[in-house]
């Protein structure tokens, strides 16, 4: 009975391991779809200024969403050591008026880009399903992280190899 139990872990790990690598292997690069959209002060933002320039934490969320309100707070007090780590954010508020995101973000005072996705073109285009996301892109254009919650591990990855 022993031995048989050995050869069943044995054969599992096994599984495990080239199962894993397979996936580990057709893990694909996804460059960050280009867009332009309008920020609350009226003027146009193209992402493509950004690309190639330094690495991007995208947001996307609503006015509505409890989650997405703590999160803009919790992106606020993280943007000035954010700038410092090279890197900056755009947050996208998906599908609702301007007046909407204006008038929500009057009081909020967030120091970061708030862009409105008023027909959610920019937000299907990234595969945005449920708000919080956050999406995380490298310099060169690249979606590295895509989630419901701040991409930490990723994050400071990209800036321990950004600072060397």
């Amino acid at each position: 009975m022993k031995m048989y139990t050995k050869l069943l872990l044995v054969c599992v790990v096994g599984i495990f391991l080239s199962v894993s690598s397979v996936f580990a292997q057709e893990k694909k690069t996804v460059s960050a779809p280009d867009f332009e959209l309008q920020d609350t002060h009226q003027d146009m933002v193209k992402f493509s200024d950004y690309k190639g320039e330094k690495p991007m934490i995208l947001f996307f969320w609503t006015t509505w969403c409890p989650y997405c309100q703590k999160q803009l707070t919790v992106l606020r007090d993280m943007y000035a050591g954010i700038k410092k780590d090279g890197f900056d954010a755009l947050a996208i508020d998906v599908g609702e008026s301007a007046d909407t995101v204006i008038n929500f973000t009057k009081t909020r005072f967030l120091p970061y880009r708030v862009l409105m996705d008023k027909d959610t073109s920019v937000s299907r285009s990234y595969e945005v399903v449920g708000v919080p996301t956050y999406i995380l892109v490298d310099k060169k254009g690249d979606i590295v992280f895509q989630d419901n919650f701040f991409p930490q591990a990723e994050y400071k990855e990209i800036v321990e190899k950004e600072n060397g």
